[in-house]
């Protein structure tokens, strides 16, 4: 791209330069220009300002993010860059490498500290939190910190964490967010701007590559939108409209369909299956496209290198499986030999005989072939090969569950969906927009592709337009999954008390959510009470305690109009009892209004509202009218009486004429009486008037004796002092504000408060010995775990033992009927995963009492499998024995390796933490140590 040639924009970019000298110096190290997104949001970091910048998945937002690292090494500070998975730490920590050095660069993940005090130390989120509670030095001089991916704070089972960091983060720190595009952006950089101070929004809803949207019927790829005029086309817009060739074939599909079933009824259940195991009818085998119909398609149509989503573990498998039954190979020889090569490398130090067991030989087929399948329950060193080799255009396609949509950058040309539903832990649900928006996010790679691809497969009863919906559909609402831990609560009020802790909770975002104006308060609440101290201080007088007298002012005033509103009452309750004993023909005075004066009552109006009696009178000036009691300041009292003729009218003028002649002759020259009632209403509630009046010389003896009250700066101190008495006003006000609120975080905290109170683990705002061992535990079963730590369950155990009883706390059956009864070890640890049980029944039932259901049943699933690795078993013995996938057996163990350092830690100078070391140190080896640098 040509620079400015004119002298103006010459001048305009020297500017430019002069304003942003760091961006400019680091937009010099790209060979292309930045987008206007980026630009602006690198800007508005130089000149202060915290951003959050929502663009869609293979955008370039990491580059702002990158210059958050630019912008901290050239003011001398620190900047840490965070990401929710340990495979992003790796791979972010080795770009940075590359450009800034070994020596500026470090990394903490858990598993590996490198260079931690560096400038720039790449992490996962987590180890940020545990560095916040801790109080950790390697905080100090921290500028920056980018949180990439933070919309994983919609994760429920790790999204609290990222709110614990943009809540705890100290204000100095500009916080860098990158998200994926979402359709609440606004509504989340407003909360990051009540909690961080100034944050700039970014959102970039259009795609730096265009994603063309298809879908596969049998061997044939339809576009989904029609090309008309609307601009939509095959991209998809809003007003963009289906493909009315696929109308025609979801109609001939369904016709198809309704034959076979007539045919398979006169035929019975029998019929052969088709290649893709479809059995029946073989008329519908041409709707339905097979894995290797659709790699052969995609490739081609030049569509390849290709992400699948299956949403099946099994089904990935079975996909490379099919594609290597019917001899597919994407690759040339001597992309073959390269990635034979390859893979042998990275799987050098894996022992032969596991490589036998984890399948590895097929593995490497499938690979070069250029096919590979990634889900969870892969080792991860052949996932990471998956992935490298995908990044570079060597694997041409990947059949994948979900977790790749929100893992590794591995972008491509095309994305294909084999269905529009999948498991999501409980039942087989639709997928939703957000979600389509992100598995098809991935078509299109940056600087390679001109556009990228969509394709939705056939499937019986597929509805074209239901279709259309999810992919125009931009809405992907990030929601809080905020709730407050056990070892949340502790660390907080270790930190800063109780009652600032809960002040801080009702700062979260899920409060946010749940309640905007929540925030709002909290946050004047905090200022409100910062103005309280100051107004107290400058009551200060030195005579003796000014608020006291202060006091004792304002009891004084409220007892005197308290005694000034019960006389008005009572002279109320006289002035209606004098309106009631009113009849008609009654001569009275109005004592005020427009109509005060001589009149007579027409309708004394005692039933006419239910604010008090409101008579119908004539006056003597011909005026008919209803007063109120706002005519009447004081009792009224009849002095004489006129007949009223039946056949008056107040609307007819001559009616009123004459009745008011009659009035001014009768009342002539007579002097009303005094106001009054001869009823005994008088007097009526005087008792509690009377015992305040004599708490009025009591009041004025105690200021006259108090040492303020010869203060010369008396009435100096006093206007601060009702300054104060306001302000305490109407802080009690937020405060109840605030408290009304239903199932707040708050809330929440101060049941989590009262139980880890009942238990022994708080008292008041002081954190207990045990206490301070749950600090320490950072497991979703925290408070199950510090229980059996402080009753010693664990104390007897060998190493083998307590990674099975241990593994109870972290492992879950990935569905319920998963859950079938466990093998587990025998003698002591079968006793302890018992007890361990009934800890937990315990613990459940108090959390019942207090409206808490954090803490699920431990799950015994995992006991056998780490009982056997521990104690030195082969892993092909561990794996048939338990029937785990090679990459759920990592997994789980890389997370109780977490959990047993996390008890070394808790035991303190114990037995148990000798214990536990060696326990992990029996835990990490083989698959297991060298998984250790994925996630």
């Amino acid at each position: 791209m040509a620079g400015p040639t004119s002298p103006s924009e010459r001048y305009a970019a020297f500017r430019r330069g002069q304003e942003t000298p760091a961006f400019t110096e680091f937009a010099r190290l790209y060979d292309f220009p930045l987008d206007e997104f980026q630009v602006r949001a690198c800007h508005e970091l130089e000149a202060g300002n915290g951003v959050l910048v929502a663009a869609p998945t293979g955008s370039g937002k990491t580059l702002v993010g990158e210059f958050a690292v630019h912008l901290a090494l050239a003011q001398g500070r620190k900047c840490f860059y965070t990401t929710p998975i340990k495979a992003l730490s790796n791979q972010k920590y080795n770009d940075l490498v590359r450009r800034y050095g070994a020596d500026k660069v470090g990394l903490l993940t858990g598993d590996n500290t490198v260079n931690g005090e560096a400038p720039v130390v790449v992490m996962t989120t987590e180890v940020l939190r545990n560095m916040l509670y801790a109080g950790s030095r390697t905080l100090d001089g921290l500028g920056y910190v980018v949180m990439d991916e933070v919309h994983y704070l919609a994760d429920r089972f790790r999204g609290a964490v990222w709110e614990e960091v943009i809540i705890h983060l100290p204000e100095s720190v500009a916080l860098v967010s990158l998200s994926a595009t979402v359709s609440n952006a606004e509504e989340f950089g407003e909360w990051l701007e009540t909690v961080r101070g100034a944050t700039t929004t970014i959102v970039e809803e259009r795609r730096p590559v265009p994603l063309y949207q298809h879908v596969m019927v049998g061997r044939r790829m339809y576009d989904l939108f029609a090309d008309d005029t609307s601009g939509g086309g095959s991209l998809g817009g809003p007003d963009a409209k289906v493909n009315p060739e696929l109308f025609r074939v979801a109609r001939d599909d369904w016709r198809a369909g309704r034959a076979g079933d007539r045919r398979r009824g006169k035929q019975g259940k029998g019929g052969r299956g088709g290649r893709d195991g479809q059995g029946g009818n073989r008329s519908r085998r041409p709707y339905l496209p097979s894995r290797y119909d659709v790699v052969e398609k995609l490739d081609a149509q030049g569509l390849l290198p290709a992400i699948v989503f299956i949403f099946s573990r099994v089904g990935c498998d079975a996909a490379v499986q099919q594609c290597l039954n019917a001899n597919l190979r994407l690759t040339s020889p001597a992309e073959r030999d390269e990635i034979f090569r390859f893979v042998e490398d990275r799987c050098r130090d894996i022992p032969e005989e596991d490589l036998h067991v984890l399948g590895y030989h097929d593995f490497v087929d499938g690979l070069s072939r250029g096919i590979a399948a990634h889900h969870a329950g892969m080792l991860p060193r052949f996932k990471e090969c998956v992935e490298e080799l995908f990044a570079t255009g060597r694997c041409k396609v990947v059949f994948a569950t979900e977790t790749l949509a929100l893992g590794i950058n591995m972008p491509a040309r095309s994305v294909v969906l084999e269905k529009l539903s999948k498991w999501n832990g409980e039942t087989h649900a639709d997928i939703t927009p957000g979600e389509y928006t992100q598995l098809t996010g991935r078509a299109g790679r940056r600087g390679i592709d001109v556009e990228g691809h969509g394709v939705v497969l056939w499937q019986p009863g597929l509805e074209p337009k239901s279709v259309a919906g999810l992919a125009s559909t931009r809405t992907y609402p990030l929601k809080s999954s905020f709730r407050p831990s056990y070892n949340m609560a502790v660390n907080l009020v270790h930190q800063v008390g109780r009652a600032t802790a809960r002040e801080l909770l009702e700062s979260s975002f899920a409060q946010f959510q749940a309640d905007k104006a929540v925030v709002g308060l909290a946050r004047q609440l905090r200022k409100a009470e910062e103005a309280l101290a100051g107004y107290a201080e400058a009551a200060t007088c030195d005579k003796g305690d000014f608020m006291e007298y202060a006091g004792l002012r304002r009891r004084l005033s409220q007892i005197e109009s308290e005694m000034a509103k019960a006389r008005r009452a009572d002279r109320r309750e006289e002035v209606v009892t004098s309106l009631e004993e009113l009849r008609p023909g009654d001569v009275i005075e109005v004592p005020a209004g427009r109509f005060s004066g001589m009149a007579v009552v027409i309708d004394p109006g005692v039933r006419s509202d239910r604010d008090g009696p409101r008579p119908y009178v004539l006056t003597a000036d011909r005026h008919a009218r209803r007063l109120s009691l706002a005519d009447f300041p004081v009792p009224v009292a009849a002095f004489t009486r006129l007949r009223i003729p039946k056949s008056f009218n107040g609307r007819n003028p001559q009616a009123r004429r004459d009745l008011a002649s009659t009035l001014r002759q009768r009342t002539h020259g007579l002097t009303p009486p005094p106001g009054g009632t001869s009823g005994g209403s008088r007097g009526r509630g005087r008792g509690p008037e009377q015992a305040t009046e004599k708490e009025v010389p009591r009041i004025r003896e105690q200021l006259r004796a108090h040492p303020c009250h010869a203060c010369p700066d008396r009435e100096d101190h006093a206007r601060w002092a009702e300054r104060h008495a306001k302000l305490d006003r109407d802080t009690n006000t937020l405060r109840r504000r605030i408290e009304q609120r239903t199932n707040t975080i708050a809330r929440q905290f101060d049941r989590v408060c009262e139980v880890l109170t009942d238990l022994g683990y708080l008292d008041g705002d002081t954190v207990t010995e045990a206490g301070a061992r749950l600090r320490r535990i950072y497991t979703d079963m925290d408070l199950v775990a510090a229980e059996c730590l402080r009753n010693g369950l664990w104390d007897d155990l060998g190493p083998s033992g307590l990674a099975a009883a241990l593994s109870a706390l972290v492992f879950e059956a990935r569905r319920p009927d998963d859950a079938q009864q466990p093998r587990i070890p025998g003698g002591p640890v079968k006793q302890v995963l018992a007890d361990t049980v009934s800890v937990w029944a315990d613990l459940d039932a108090l959390e019942r009492e207090h409206k808490l259901d954090f803490l699920r049943e431990p799950d015994l699933g995992f006991a056998w499998a780490a009982y056997r690795w521990a104690e030195g078993a082969l892993l092909d013995e561990v794996l048939k024995e338990t029937d785990l996938a090679a990459g759920d057996f990592v997994r789980w163990m890389k997370q109780l390796l977490d959990l047993t350092d996390q008890v070394a830690d808790a035991a303190g100078d114990s037995a148990l933490r000798k214990t536990a070391r060696a326990s992990a140190a029996a835990l990490r080896r083989g698959v297991v140590a060298y998984s250790m640098l994925a996630d």
